[in-house]
């Protein structure tokens, strides 16, 4: 773990730790073209602002990352939980499919050891790293994924430039108009996920950020590709039923969630 500047000789002069974009392998980086806000020098610094989100899986912290003197790029970085504190208890059904090509490495997370626990820990931000990666490349409107690390994911903060991050769906109470915008552009999403062979695997109001009028997926570690996995088909039409019955509990034409799942079928070739 990074010490904190003045009690390691190695750290910064200021700030938590120098930027970790340069000691990550170019795999482990976010795609091109990179946005202009980016900050990929090597003499930067990360600065811990606070905690964004606290979950059973992992923390979202709000990183500040700048050049010593400079205003920064504020960042999110998902911690995922060490072994002692992790609770997995979805991985299950959303791994299946998923393998470590080193059979001890597949019998220590089947039996969840420490060493386990570590190693699924991992393939989770991998996992959602890459799907960001490839979400993103295709348009979807999800955060641009800077960069993994281990257990960390590091993106891009969706929110105003004092820190105050995008609220989720849960907490609005949009007026029929907004309603309909927001569902129209969430179908759109989901839809672009379809065309992947892919549903969100645990989409909630809750698992969706609006920032600027937009419905933005987030949390994505469980991404599942409802082709290769049996369970596939069940997930997608899970995720459009619990999306649904909240926007169904606000006013939304009943009978659109259904088409919207008929539609996303199509589109990942399940029919």
């Amino acid at each position: 773990m990074d010490e904190r500047a003045g009690h390691d000789p190695d750290a910064p002069p200021e700030g938590d730790r120098w930027s970790t974009w340069t000691s990550v392998p170019v795999s482990s980086r976010g795609p091109a073209p990179r946005p202009s806000w980016l900050v990929t020098d090597a003499g930067a610094v990360d600065h811990e602002r606070g905690v964004l989100k606290t979950g059973k899986e992992a923390d979202v912290h709000l990183l500040e990352r700048a050049l010593p003197g400079r205003t920064g790029v504020l960042l999110a970085a998902k911690r995922y939980r060490d072994s002692d504190h992790r609770m997995f208890h979805r991985d299950a059904g959303y791994l299946e499919g998923r393998r470590v090509r080193r059979s001890r490495e597949t019998r220590a997370m089947a039996r969840r050891t420490a060493v386990g626990r570590e190693l699924v820990a991992g393939q989770w931000a991998a996992a959602e790293f890459a799907a960001l990666c490839r979400l993103h490349e295709a348009g979807a409107s999800v955060p641009y994924p800077v960069s993994v690390d281990g257990t960390e994911v590091l993106l891009e903060f969706l929110g105003t430039p004092g820190g105050v991050a995008a609220p989720r769906l849960a907490a609005l109470r949009p007026d029929p108009d907004e309603l309909d915008a927001l569902w129209t552009g969430l179908s759109a999403e989901l839809g672009t996920l379809a065309d992947l062979g892919y549903a969100h695997g645990d989409l909630s109001a809750y698992n969706v950020l609006v920032h600027e009028d937009r419905p933005v997926l987030i949390d994505l570690p469980q991404v599942v590709d409802v082709v290769g996995n049996p369970q596939g088909p069940g997930f997608l039409e899970r995720d459009v039923r619990r999306i649904g019955e909240w926007f169904g509990a606000r006013g939304l034409d009943p009978a659109r969630p259904g088409r919207l799942h008929a539609e996303l079928r199509a589109r990942a070739r399940l029919d």
